[in-house]
């Protein structure tokens, strides 16, 4: 094999993108047409079909779309053996990182989901005059339509960086040899993160973010944690000042930055998302996009045209996964029976970057409640304070949790340590069902865990409910009962 890893590859695509495929023959009409084969479009195809609809899945690509292919799979295939196989070499890592895909790939494959009744059609699709979705000039009638074509990287206007061809996460992970120095342009959640890989596996990483902190959406206590942790992985990170050119000299890419200018082998961009729409000619179809270029829905994600839905990722709404997997669920509900499942009623979104330390959060976040003038109580639990924590030699961090003044209902959650992503899922359970901190409190939770933050919370909370009046009722009850 020419490069690591290959026949993962090729067994991949045999699977998401049989080359010797055919169309199936369209039905007269469909009650779901999708277009857009990631998370929310399969889950859609595969819920419908399952109540017994006629349902057609359109996708140009590879099955699976970002996630499986570009996105979340394989970033955290990285992270994970970069992060616990010791001396792992370049040719170790992306070699996993397509065995992890190929591995995942029959559950989102062409076979399984014309097996489970799903009329898979593989092409470019767009809406014809009628307002129906076509695809290889073939017409797919439909009473309701659901786009769910995701996103992808946003190149900004930078002076020079189109003709520096950069990276981005749709081809970061196509990489053959390993780049002896990359920059990267942005530090949110996928700049950060494959920093950290790279930085990891021998990379000489820059970091550029215009922001004044990584991750500049999160704490700044979260910012300074992750910065640290780069920092000491040899990334060097400039803050504050927006990148202003990328310059081609011979073989490296010089990017341009104030004062100062750095040269690498490769420049990935990760600043931003854009909705892909440019191709469906939804003018056609009478549905209309926001200010930023993405698909405008209402709450139970309905187009201006109410026969077309959108999910996931075009919509511009939080880009995750699981915010996907929600969407898709409400759209198998409106398009297919009454309309009465809306995103407003459904669970707080979470989010999570997988560097080390971990950072998740849930909820409005600090600033957002400041400007609403929502008062609030914060609590906080140091991992480093729990017996599980001292006993670990990466046991530190900390979870941090807002409430509303005076009460236990909880607005905003943030968690940074090791394992920050599967800590948070107990407060997302909490703040989904309406129950607050002292919740926690009559919960058994084993020891020693880090899971233990719970109950310090929860006693937390609980104390300031020993108002001096109610002190004064204990002591007088006491006294009376000695």
């Amino acid at each position: 094999m020419s490069y690591p890893g290959e026949e993962f590859d090729v067994e991949s695509r045999a699977l998401l993108l049989p080359h010797d495929y055919e169309n199936p023959r369209p039905k007269s009409r469909y009650h779901l047409v999708v277009v857009g084969a990631g998370p929310a479009g399969l889950i859609c195809a595969i819920g419908a079909a399952g109540l017994g609809a006629k349902v057609a899945l359109v996708e140009r690509g590879m099955m699976g779309g970002d996630c499986l292919n570009v996105g979340c799979v394989p970033s955290k295939a990285l992270l994970e053996i970069t992060k616990h196989k010791e001396g792992a070499t370049f040719a170790d890592a992306f070699a996993w990182l397509r065995e992890v895909r190929a591995s995942i790939a029959p559950h989102d494959s062409v076979a399984r989901y014309t097996e489970l009744g799903v009329d898979v059609f593989l092409g470019d699709a767009h809406f014809n005059e009628k307002g129906s979705v076509v695809v290889a000039d073939v017409e797919l009638p439909a009473r309701r339509i659901a786009v769910c074509t995701g996103a992808r990287a946003d190149i900004p206007p930078i002076a020079g960086l189109v003709d520096a061809a950069p990276l981005t996460n749709e081809t970061v992970f196509d990489l053959e040899t390993q780049p002896g120095a990359l920059s990267i342009l942005g530090a949110g959640p996928i700049g950060c993160e494959l920093a950290t890989v790279f930085a990891r596996l021998g990379t000489r990483v820059d970091l550029f973010e215009m922001a004044e902190r990584v991750l500049p959406m999160e704490l700044p206590e979260a910012s300074d944690a992750v910065a640290a942790r780069l920092a000491e992985l040899g990334v060097a990170i400039h803050v504050g000042l927006p990148v202003s050119e990328v310059l081609v000299e011979a073989s490296q890419k010089k990017v341009v930055c104030g004062d100062m200018s750095v040269k690498s082998d490769e420049v990935l961009v990760a600043l931003g998302r854009r909705s892909n729409v440019e191709t469906l000619q939804l003018v056609n179809a009478g549905v209309n996009l926001d200010s930023r270029g993405f698909i405008a829905t209402d709450a139970k994600l309905r187009t201006s045209n109410k026969n077309v839905f959108a999910a996931g990722d075009c919509t511009g709404r939080p880009q995750f996964t699981h915010n996907a997997d929600a969407h898709a669920r409400v759209i198998v509900q409106n398009a297919l029976f009454a309309p009465t499942a809306s995103i407003v009623a459904s669970s707080p979104v979470p989010r999570c970057t997988y560097t080390q330390p971990e950072v998740a959060s849930v909820g409005i976040a600090p600033a957002e409640l400041e400007r609403q003038q929502i008062a609030t109580d914060v609590y906080q639990v140091d991992f480093g304070d729990l017996d599980r924590g001292r006993t670990q030699v990466d046991g530190g961090g900390f979870v941090r949790v807002h409430t509303r003044r005076g009460m236990d209902k909880i607005l905003f959650a943030t968690i940074v340590g090791h394992d920050a992503g599967e800590q948070i899922a107990p407060l997302c359970l909490m703040m989904t069902n309406g129950l607050g901190l002292s919740a926690a409190g009559s919960t058994l939770i084993p020891y020693p865990t880090r899971a233990e933050y719970l109950k310090r919370l929860a006693d937390a909370y609980n104390r300031t409910r020993l108002t001096p009046f109610v002190a004064k009722l204990f002591e007088r009850w006491l006294n009376f009962t000695s």
